[in-house]
């Protein structure tokens, strides 16, 4: 820095680097200093008309801290209130109405239903569509809800039974049981009766005998029996008859792996897992749904995959 100014005609402060390099004192634009004090005008005016100023109690949470409501008397929140009041004043006819008819009634009426699909459609993405995906269409591992193909059941009746009380698969280890040239063809019987053709005599004998036909029923179709009402008696078990697989990519190395370590199998480390959640009644779990919106996911998975 030099010790004497070269520029002493120069509006800088006398202080150099190099010979040459100064800091000058020339004053910013006028344009630059007008919006400077139109900013603190501006920010004087914006609180004066607007929620800004915090008053006591001082709080952290800043859902319950006091403010100044301004001249206008208007925030985001307090029009978002505003609007949500509004829209439950609608939806109130509706659930009021849900609230007193069944899930068959509701199936009915062309107009309740149309409300009750656009409704559940929320309530599904919030709690079923992490596991049978947005569409119903299932993610690996959870049961595919867009077709007519029902492990328990899909009247509206067996649905609501689902969603109230959960489900839980059971299927036992056949790796301590069966051969492996029993297992072979099994899983062979599984896979030509999904491709539509006919399984040899020597798999439908092991099947029967083996035990296989108490859970996935005499026609190895899932279902055991029909009651007086139409209901079908199921415990759950997949039709091998059809060409959905419940445990994708399916094929015979799915069906193998499911016959040898079986579903829901304590202490068998490879086996499949099928457990389905409660939502309804003393469920323990957070955000469990109340009887409306269990009503309302009944209808809404009954006409997403075909119900019966």
């Amino acid at each position: 820095m030099a010790d004497e100014n070269p520029f002493p005609g120069e509006n800088n402060t006398g202080h150099f680097w190099d010979d040459n390099l100064r800091e000058l004192r020339n004053p910013p634009p006028r344009w630059w200093m007008n919006a400077f004090w139109l900013s603190i005008a501006w920010w004087v005016l914006y609180g004066l008309l607007y929620p800004m100023w915090p008053t006591p109690p001082w709080k952290l949470d800043q859902t319950e801290q006091q403010h100044t409501e301004g001249m206008l008397a208007w925030s985001s929140i307090k029009e978002f209130k505003e609007g949500m009041a509004q829209v439950e004043e609608v939806r109130a006819e509706y659930e009021n109405r849900i609230a007193q008819m069944s899930a068959e009634e509701i199936l009915a009426d062309p107009g309740l239903l149309q409300y009750t699909l656009a409704s559940s459609k929320v309530v599904f993405g919030d709690y079923c569509a992490a596991c049978h995906g947005s569409g119903g269409q299932g993610n690996p591992g959870y049961p595919v809800l867009a077709d007519n193909d029902w492990l328990w059941g899909g009247t509206l009746g067996k649905i609501t039974e689902t969603i109230n009380g959960g489900r839980k698969g059971n299927m036992i280890a056949h790796q301590n049981i069966l051969s492996e040239q029993e297992v072979d063809t099994l899983a062979q019987f599984a896979v030509d009766l999904s491709e539509g053709r006919e399984a040899s005599a020597e798999a439908w004998g092991l099947f029967k005998t083996k035990g296989c036909f108490g859970c996935h029923g005499p026609e190895a179709n899932g279902v055991i029996g029909t009651l007086p009402n139409g209901d079908v008696i199921s415990v759950g078990a997949a039709n091998l008859t059809d060409r959905l697989w419940r445990f994708r990519p399916g094929g015979f190395e799915s069906a193998k792996h499911t016959i040898l370590y079986g579903v829901n199998q304590a202490g068998v480390e490879q086996t499949r897992d099928a457990v389905m959640p409660k939502f309804g009644g003393d469920g323990s779990a957070a955000g469990r749904l109340d009887e409306n919106q269990i009503k309302k996911l009944a209808v809404y998975v009954h006409e997403l995959g075909g119900g019966q």
